[in-house]
């Protein structure tokens, strides 16, 4: 994706990674906006869809995928534990597993882990629901230091438990838990800063910059904020009071402009930062983004509208003024990645689909059933292959490769 790279000033490109270009080593990529730069792979394939290379069985949950040093890690609960899975990611060999006594916090869905694992320099930082945190090494899965944040801290659990993914900032680790976050030491877990004992969002913690000056973006149950990845210190605040407190849709910042939304009949909305104070550009009803942040492609946004298990039509949206574009209201729900300016679409039913990203219309150039059960997790491109899963764990790697 070359033509909207200076859209997204706000995303930090000198985070320190061990990984090459196409891998994807943390949540919605190492950018931070769920758009992969890959440029060679197949935008087409047969009704039967792209050839699979492998299968697994991860477990239940909801977590991504990431993808690094030629391995996949991901989250599933079973037996009352949670399992970190690393697998070669070309032929899905099982390399090693860390298990750990988790409840599986089915709490009107299957539950299970929410967050992906992240993987920085060789390492790859966990974070369970009930705010278990590990650093594990990555090629063989021991344990270099773990910390049980909910007892330790005293932190107040979410309704449905942390879902945040872990955030490497230079030798902090940011995590969405407290009313404004938390970072640790990602050397040792020592607990370097501490926001408070809220109620965090679900949300991952989001780099940007603004005048040379690197911050991160996070969720509470009541708005979005900004803070100090130094010191905690709270930079803005966005009231964002949402039904159950589920602000889980990473926000999208661009110089001075910040998008949010949320489910529940919540909404998304703009506003200009002036110093501390954000102002409303606008606000509608016409992208409620339960879990999935949209993406943002040409002053575009990408994503669908409405909470799994409902009526959710994909829509394009514009950025500036919210106006909406154009809606496709056959799906149900689903979630959206993106490369190489098309999108990349797994919908809730487990149908994979590629289409331009085009205020144009929504024009597929490819479909095909992948998965059967309940898919709300985002799909992952990364070296020509296209990762999704479904909320039992069933994960089906694809070939996309030129």
């Amino acid at each position: 994706m070359k033509k909207f790279n200076t859209t997204l000033i706000g995303i930090l490109t000198c985070i320190s990674t061990s990984t090459e270009a196409s891998d994807w080593p943390m949540f919605r990529g190492p950018e931070h906006n769920g758009i992969s730069k890959e440029t060679s792979w197949r935008k087409t394939w047969p009704k039967t869809g792209p050839p699979k290379l492998w299968e697994a069985s991860v477990g239940t949950g909801f977590s991504s995928m990431s993808v690094a040093d030629g391995k996949l890690f991901t989250l599933g609960n079973q037996d009352k534990k949670d399992t970190v899975y690393a697998l070669d990611a070309v032929s899905g060999k099982t390399l090693w597993t860390h298990v750990y006594e988790s409840k599986i916090g089915a709490k009107f869905y299957e539950g299970g882990p929410g967050s992906t694992p992240t993987v920085d320099l060789g390492k790859v930082y966990v974070l369970s629901k009930w705010g278990d945190l590990f650093c594990l090494d990555g090629k063989q899965g021991h344990t270099v230091w773990q910390r049980q944040l909910e007892q330790e801290e005293g932190l107040r659990l979410p309704d449905w438990g942390f879902n945040g993914s872990p955030l490497v900032h230079g030798d902090h680790l940011i995590l969405n838990v407290g009313g404004g976050g938390m970072a640790v030491d990602k050397k040792t877990g020592k607990t370097i800063w501490l926001s408070n004992d809220e109620e965090s969002g679900y949300s991952t913690p989001l780099p940007f910059e603004i005048a040379d000056k690197t911050y991160v973006a996070l969720s509470s149950g009541n708005s979005f904020l900004a803070a100090d990845p130094t010191t905690g210190s709270k930079i803005w605040e966005i009231k964002w009071p949402t039904r159950y407190g589920v602000n889980a849709a990473d926000p999208i910042i661009v110089q001075n402009e910040v998008w949010v939304g949320s489910g529940y009949g919540k909404g998304h909305g703009l506003f200009k930062l002036n110093g501390a104070v954000a102002e409303v550009a606008w606000t509608n009803r016409e992208l409620r983004t339960q879990q999935n942040a949209p993406v943002l492609l040409g002053g575009h946004l990408f994503g669908f509208d409405g909470n799994g298990g409902s009526r959710a039509p994909l829509k394009c949206i514009e950025r500036k003024t919210g106006k909406v574009v154009w809606e496709e209201s056959t799906f149900k729900y689903g979630s959206v990645a993106a490369a190489d300016e098309q999108l990349i679409i797994l919908s809730a039913q487990g149908e994979l689909l590629i289409a331009p990203a085009s205020p144009e219309g929504f024009l597929p150039t490819a479909r095909a059933k992948v998965l059967n059960g309940k898919c709300w997790t985002v799909p992952v491109l990364s070296n020509g292959l296209i990762y999704v899963r479904n909320s039992k764990g069933r994960t089906i790697c694809l070939d996309v490769r030129l």
